[in-house]
């Protein structure tokens, strides 16, 4: 009889093209549907010897869903290299989405699982044991889905061991504003290094990211404090050079600079000590624990290393 539609196999059954677009579809929207009618129209596919592509490429668990806002995907282009790279690897297609509330939810259940960036997850999804991985930590999530994320805790602990080791004692920290995951796990590698070396460490916020609020009449202030180096969160590494000129102030003739993370490149003056962001990796190791996830039903948090910068502007203590 050729080709076997949907619409055949809704005669035969005695029911909707829609219901049978349901049942074929495995219901992953959970429309209520009685079980004689699902068993019914499953045998009329059968005996038509109906197969669905599309159906049969999800029992591969072969399609990935993205799920994150337009400044996330504009600011992550790495972590989406990652993502690509991998999937293509793993033989995934991917497919993104940009819904948000009830519709998001309804749309993601076309893939079999999917990745968060940056986004809220909808709590359906959480309930419902879709699969997702976050990428990045979310305190939101209470633990509840698995997440990749650099082990910023670690890396900000080694670049103050490096300043220790040069011979600082009297240590500026600037902060970024937001007070995001990443820069709360960076503050406690940098308290707990501080804390076991005896390291007096003085933290700033600042009005923003783009370092409102610093200026060179802060900097003067600490360096006569007795500060001899200053670390900066990634954001502000821009603003914090900007201080540092008006202020006359040469890096790291008088005070060293390091940043947590790596600042953009381009940057003008000596390559920053701090440490890599392996963002690309990110992506890949969010698609590889993915996989996992929806092959075994079960994942686990996983942290990567950042890589150290040694960087030109840490400087010994005279």
């Amino acid at each position: 009889m050729g080709r076997v539609r949907q619409a055949d196999i809704a005669r035969v059954a005695g029911v909707s093209q829609a219901t049978v677009s349901v049942v074929l579809g495995g219901n992953r929207t959970g429309v209520r549907l009685a079980e004689s009618t699902r068993l019914r129209v499953l045998e009329a596919a059968r005996r038509l010897g109906y197969t669905d592509p599309l159906a049969k490429r999800q029992a591969c668990h072969d399609l990935f869903g993205i799920c994150a806002a337009t400044p996330v995907f504009e600011a992550h282009q790495a972590v989406l290299a990652g993502i690509a790279a991998e999937a293509a690897a793993l033989g995934k297609d991917l497919i993104m989405f940009a819904a948000t509330g009830p519709a998001l939810v309804r749309r993601t259940r076309l893939a079999d699982g999917c990745l968060f960036l940056g986004g809220p997850v909808p709590v359906e999804l959480l309930t419902g044991g879709f699969p997702i991985v976050h990428i990045g930590r979310c305190a939101e999530l209470g633990g509840r889905v698995p997440c990749v994320d650099a082990d910023y805790a670690s890396a900000s602990a080694e670049v103050i061991t490096r300043l220790v080791r040069a011979g600082h004692r009297r240590i500026r920290y600037l902060r970024e504003p937001d007070g995001t995951p990443a820069a709360r796990e960076r503050e406690r590698g940098i308290r707990a290094t501080a804390g076991a070396s005896g390291l007096v460490v003085g933290t700033d916020g600042t009005d923003g990211t783009d370092g409102a609020g610093l200026g060179a009449a802060a900097v003067r202030g600490w360096l006569d404090e007795g500060v001899t180096a200053l670390v900066v969160d990634e954001p502000l590494v821009a603003a914090a050079q900007r201080a540092l000129r008006a202020a006359g102030v040469a890096v790291p003739g008088d005070v060293s600079l390091a940043v947590l993370g790596r600042p953009p490149s381009g940057t003008a003056g000596p390559e920053i000590s701090g440490f890599e962001v392996p963002r690309r990796a990110l992506g890949r190791e969010a698609v590889r624990l993915l996989a996992s996830v929806v092959g075994t039903g079960a994942g686990e948090h996983r942290l990567l290393t950042c890589p150290p910068v040694a960087g030109e502007t840490i400087a010994p203590v005279a």
